[in-house]
Order: C-alpha cells, then structure tokens, then sequence
C-alpha cells in the first residue's frame, strides 16, 4: 500500500526564504551598518534583515567585525590598486594625481557601500583603527603627488600639498552623501566635473 508523505512545515518555510551566500550577507550587512551604525548593530539585527538564524550567519563568517573588516577591505583594496595602475605611476605628477582622482571617483561610484562604511569609521575598534591608517597612508600619496606637481611646476607653489589633498579627496568622498547612481550620472561624467572644476584652480597658468 503506497504511502502518501506529508511535507514538513519547516522545509516549506525554508524553502520559501530566499537562500543567502557570503556575498549577499555582506551587501545586507554593509547596508545595516550604514543605516543604524557599526556600533549600534547586532548580530540579532543583522539576523533579522536576512531572514534567517545567527548560527546561519556565523555558517558564512566568524561575527560582525568580520562583516566590517570585509567591506573597509573591499573599499580600501580598490583604491590601493588605481594607485598601483600605470596611470598612477608614469608620467607627470599632476597627470598622476588627476587619474588617481578619476580612479577614486570610480572606486566610490562601485563601491559605494563599502565606501561609505569607510568614511564613517571612528577607530573604535581594532578593524576600524587598521582601516583609519591604511587611509592616511592612501592620503600621503595623494599628498606626495600635489608636491611632486608642486616641484614639476605644474601646481602652483602658493598651494599647500596637504591640504590641497585633503580639499581634492574631500571632495570626492563628500559623494557618497548625494552621489546615487541610478539617477542617471555616471562616474566618468562625475570624474569629468570633478577634474574640471579641482584642476583649473590648482594648475599652474
């Protein structure tokens, strides 16, 4: 006599919930902190934004600063590389210094959530405090370059190289306030603005 099964309600349910690999829970994550805070996230609130258990969570990573090491990583990776791209290492400096610019712009325009959760680290915990130099370091190579431009005399010596950079990158990552790339804008018409108002002041006549 044949026997007829009764499903079980939990496979129902699982099988219902849209299933989460380790990219998915970090672009959920990334999008959590960024919203309430690294600080005043929880592994709870995480669990409750993917739809699933925190032992689910923990199957993909080791906890939340591991979710925060991963983006500030993805982030500052990208923009290590554009400082490591020909463009960034041949030719004049101020020609350098305008393609690691573009780069940058790029860089935000991709990753976006990642670098936003950047910008807002505060150093409170040992992931946010490596990230935060890894930062400065990014900053005195753009710093160099305003001075290797300053030498070539193509920028005008007037300027002071920190702080032209500091005014140049701020710039840049005051994007991630406004800049939303399904409103049409792309990142090159952005890097294109951007170089044409920055450059035309700081250029040499």
């Amino acid at each position: 006599m044949a026997t007829t099964s009764v499903p079980d309600s939990s496979a129902k349910r699982r099988s219902g919930r849209p299933g989460h690999d380790a990219e998915s829970v970090l672009r959920v994550a990334v999008a959590v902190f960024n919203e309430r805070g690294y600080d005043g996230t929880s592994m709870e609130d995480l669990a409750r934004a993917l739809g699933v258990t925190k032992s689910a969570i923990y199957h993909h990573v080791a906890g939340k600063e591991d979710l925060l090491r991963q983006s500030l990583d993805r982030a500052l990776d990208a923009l290590f590389a554009v400082t490591e791209e020909p463009g960034a290492t041949t030719g004049p400096a101020i020609d350098r210094l305008e393609y690691v610019l573009r780069g940058s712009v790029r860089v935000l325009a991709d990753e976006l959530p990642h670098v936003t959760l950047l910008l807002r680290v505060r150093g409170n915990t040992g992931v946010e405090r490596q990230a935060l130099e890894r930062r400065r370091a990014f900053d005195r190579f753009v710093g160099e370059l305003v001075r290797e431009g300053v030498g070539e005399g193509d920028i005008r010596p007037d300027i002071d190289p920190v702080l032209a950079s500091r005014l140049l990158f701020g710039t840049v990552n005051s994007l991630v306030e406004w800049y939303r790339p399904e409103r049409g804008l792309t990142a090159d018409q952005l890097a294109d603005t951007l170089a044409a108002v920055a450059f035309t002041g700081i250029r040499t006549r």
